[in-house]
Parts: structure tokens; sequence; C-alpha cells
């Protein structure tokens, strides 16, 4: 089955755009003008994101966008409409929030890291999508907010990304102004990674997802999922933890590989178990 994902042709239309080239998965956002995130345009992102799990080709996930707009959030649009429905809209708005919820829960839980390549405004959600990313690198023209206190809808969905990301200080900062930060405060918040120049950024993006392509999918695989867990865990608790991943770790044919080629001087060669 992995082989067949790995030959699957890139998706050239459609909300999200796909490009699959040496391990590394490119999901770019093509929902102009403001790559909303619409209940299809979630479906989309969320099918991807599942069939690279299934995909052992696929080592590395880039998340970027066409346009002037990284992501805008919820379609407001599309929400506002069912405001019509009987119950004024009550069933799509859980609908969405769940969706969305699932969404950010399944970028975090990936065995694959994820990469937010951003350029332009990333508002609520599209703020909270990139604060759901393993890494993020932003051009210097990137712009983030969290504005929902300033039209009546406070983002507190985007508040439980955002505020395992920066300081509760910074987070309230933005959830309660409103205000947009540019790209040097929000690495200063410890929102992004790197801020560099547009003209660069794919490059720069290219290259942190082919030095981590090049690691032990197994290793990253186990590190990732272990960062997170041990997050939520009370000091004694993650030490515990974290010491029997490493123990599990240790066991694994990389582990061996990987410590023998350093001892030997030699490169490694994964295989990924």
């Amino acid at each position: 089955m992995a082989e067949i994902l790995a030959i699957k042709p890139a998706a050239t239309e459609g909300p999200v755009v796909t490009r699959l080239d040496k391990g590394i998965l490119r999901l770019t956002l093509s929902n102009p003008p403001a790559n909303a995130l619409s209940l299809s345009v979630m479906a989309a992102l969320m099918e991807e994101l599942d069939r690279a799990k299934a995909d052992k080709s696929v080592r590395v996930i880039i998340l970027a966008a066409a346009g002037k707009v990284f992501c805008a959030g919820h379609d407001l649009k599309e929400m506002t409409a069912r405001r019509a429905d009987a119950d004024r809209g009550k069933a799509f708005f859980e609908e969405t929030f769940s969706a969305c919820a699932a969404l950010m829960q399944a970028i975090v839980r990936h065995p694959r890291p994820v990469i937010a390549e951003v350029d332009g405004l990333a508002t609520a959600a599209g703020a909270q999508l990139v604060a759901s990313c393993d890494l993020a690198i932003a051009s210097h023209e990137a712009t983030f907010c969290t504005p929902g206190v300033n039209i009546g809808l406070f983002c507190s969905t985007p508040m439980v990304a955002l505020s395992r990301n920066v300081s509760r200080k910074h987070a309230m900062e933005m959830l309660l102004t409103g205000e947009t930060i540019d790209a040097a405060t929000a690495k200063e918040f410890g929102l992004v990674n790197r801020i560099v120049p547009r003209e660069y950024l794919n490059q720069i993006v290219a290259k942190y997802a082919q030095t981590i392509a090049a690691k032990s999918s197994l290793v990253v695989k186990t590190g990732k999922e272990a960062f997170y867990a041990q997050a939520e865990m009370g000091l004694a608790d993650a030490y515990a933890y974290t010491g029997r991943v490493m123990v599990e770790n240790m066991l694994a044919r990389d582990a061996e590989e990987g410590i023998g080629a350093f001892i030997g001087k030699r490169k490694p060669q994964w295989s990924d178990d």
C-alpha cells in the first residue's frame, strides 16, 4: 500500500494542492482569497494527513499556502449563512469546531514532523494552525493575530494551541487585544522558529525538511510522540515516561546502527525500525 501511495500523482487543484518529492510532502492551502478553514478545506487537509500517515515514503510534511494570506481562520461567511437554520446554526457550529479540533490534534499526533511555511497573514484558526505545527518558518512579511475579541467571538479554540507555544502573558496579549503582530514579535513570543526574506522562504523551509528527512523516521516519530506526551505530565512522571521511551529506543535497530556509525566514524544506514 505504501508503494502505491508513494507514486500517487500530485494534486494540482482543489482546496489543498499536494506534492511529494524525496520524502517531503508539501501541502498547499489553495482556497482563495483567504485560505479559510471551511469544512471542505479541513476535510481535505485531514484526508492528506491520513494518507501521509499510511505512506512510509513520506518523512516530513510542509504546510504552506498560496496567495497573500496564509490562513484567515474559519470561513465566517459559511458559518453566518447557517444562522438561517432552525437551530440558528448550532449543529453546524459544533461540527465546524469539532472538525478543527480534530485537525489540530491530527497535526500534533502525526508521526511525521509538520513544518508551517508562513508568508502572509495567519489569523484566528490560521494562527492556531501555525501554533499546532512542530516548526514554523515565516517570511518577514508574515503577520499573526487572534482578533476574535474584536468581532464578539473570543478565540477560545485557537487559544489552546497558542497557549501551548507562547507564554501566558504573550498569549493573553494577543487574545485580549486582537491586535496584529509582525514576524519579529511572533519570533520573540515563540510562535515561529525563524524569520527569513520572502525570496528565500521556500528554500530555507526545504532545507529544514531535508535535514529532518535524513534522520531515522522511527527515531523522529518516537521523539515527536514523547515530546508532546511528556509536556502534559508532572516532572517525575515525565522523567519516568521518557526513561522508558529511551530504553525502547536503545533496543531499536536504528539506535544500534546510529551509535555504531558514530563510534566507527561512518554514515549511518537507517532501516527505520
